[in-house]
């Protein structure tokens, strides 16, 4: 029966002084809601990471052509020739645990149908790519072994480069000029969105690697080698063999003089998904440092509520009040402003964030987790800085209470 009318005594003292009362929970309110709202956007940025290098496919490792030196200047990364497309034929038939082997060369090129065009990368490409990098043909077909030995002009290409050229037209069946050689459209890829870098990904234009080396680009090395490994646990191994079978191929005795690179995707979205949960954990931090203010708001105005309420106390302490009643009763004052509080900023800190999405085109991913941690952390936080003043309150000498003015 104490406690109830300790809960009642406390909601009749904060609706008395409503304003006073929105004040104080206003520092929780916006702690709570920055909270959320940094963390769904930190968590919104990791898995905008682990979805772009999904993307590329599970379990891969991309071997690229190195940064080859002259005159003593190395040059950028992946510009180098010695890569060949015997290499990938190499390392398709000599090493074990792989499921697919890619290769590819790419150029940037402008793509002309009828009056339209449009400047987007040109991919050469083998068929086992459509596998590797989890494609998907929504019309049409994609391209075949047949389609690289004959080194056709055949195209497959994506619903950026479709809506550009054809609109809302099938373009399956038409044909193309890149270069001003003719390509029939064979297909039409099904769309992969945005990577997390921004970069379009339905932006291609996807042509058999034979035709692209020979007919388009006249090139005889490849820049990209794609490797799908069978397993996770055997991404180090394979790597490690990949790189041993190159040296030996490249005739390269010092690892150090590599004329290739091989990067370890699983090893990539480890220490991607481990810097941005470290920048999730730093925002939301920021953001819980004005809880803490919010909770000094609390401890000011109820160390006002007890000067203010001396004679109040005073009296409830003569009427038989014990030093427990008094505590219970200003805690639950300042609990219930924490929850309160809390209660409001976690739908402030949800509407923040998918505000954030719709209109700053920040992904936002939020969840139960730090929604619950910030709310109970303003709890702890209420029933932490309520401490001092309740205790201030319930050791008043009820004689000196009553005569105070």
């Amino acid at each position: 029966m104490l406690f109830k009318e300790s809960v009642t005594i406390a909601l009749k003292a904060l609706f008395s002084n409503k304003l006073r009362s929105i004040l104080t929970m206003l520092g929780i309110i916006i702690g709570v809601a920055a909270v959320i709202a940094m963390v769904s956007l930190g968590m919104g940025v990791r898995k905008n990471v682990q979805n772009s290098i999904a993307s590329l496919g599970s379990n891969m490792l991309i071997v690229q052509a190195g940064a080859p030196k002259v005159n003593g200047v190395r040059q950028s990364a992946g510009s180098g020739e010695t890569l060949k497309l015997d290499d990938s034929d190499a390392i398709k038939k000599k090493i074990k645990n792989i499921d697919y082997v890619a290769p590819s060369v790419q150029s940037s090129k402008q793509i002309i149908y009828s009056n339209q065009n449009w400047n987007t990368v040109v991919y050469g490409i083998t068929s086992d790519y459509m596998a590797i990098r989890s494609l998907s043909v929504a019309s049409g077909s994609f391209i075949t072994t047949n389609d690289m030995q004959t080194r056709s002009r055949v195209a497959v290409i994506g619903t950026t480069v479709a809506s550009n050229l054809f609109g809302s037209v099938n373009p399956v069946g038409k044909t193309i000029r890149i270069n001003n050689d003719p390509y029939k459209i064979i297909g039409v890829l099904a769309s992969k969105g945005q990577s997390s870098m921004g970069q379009d990904q339905d932006d291609c234009v996807l042509i058999p690697i034979s035709t692209a080396m020979e007919r388009l680009m006249a090139i005889t090395y490849i820049r990209t080698i794609n490797v799908q490994v069978s397993s996770a646990d055997k991404m180090d191994q394979v790597q490690s063999e990949i790189e041993t079978l190159l040296r030996q191929r490249h005739k390269i005795s010092n690892p150090d003089d590599d004329d290739f690179q091989v990067r370890n995707l699983t090893s990539l979205m480890e220490t991607m998904t481990n810097t941005t949960t470290m920048i999730t954990l730093l925002l939301g931090s920021i953001a819980a440092i004005s809880l803490v203010v919010g909770g000094i708001g609390i401890m000011n105005i109820m160390m006002v509520s007890v000067t203010e309420r001396t004679r109040e106390i005073g009296i409830r302490k003569a009427l038989g009040a014990t030093f427990n009643n008094i505590m219970m009763q200003f805690l639950i004052e300042s609990i219930v402003v924490s929850v309160i509080g809390g209660l409001i900023g976690i739908l402030l800190g949800c509407g923040a964030s998918l505000a954030i999405a719709k209109f700053a085109g920040f992904n936002t991913v939020i969840t139960l987790l730090p929604i619950l941690l910030s709310f109970f952390f303003s709890v702890g936080i209420g029933l932490f800085f309520g401490i001092y003043p309740a205790r201030k309150a319930a050791k008043l000498d009820p004689i000196e209470a009553l005569r105070y003015e």
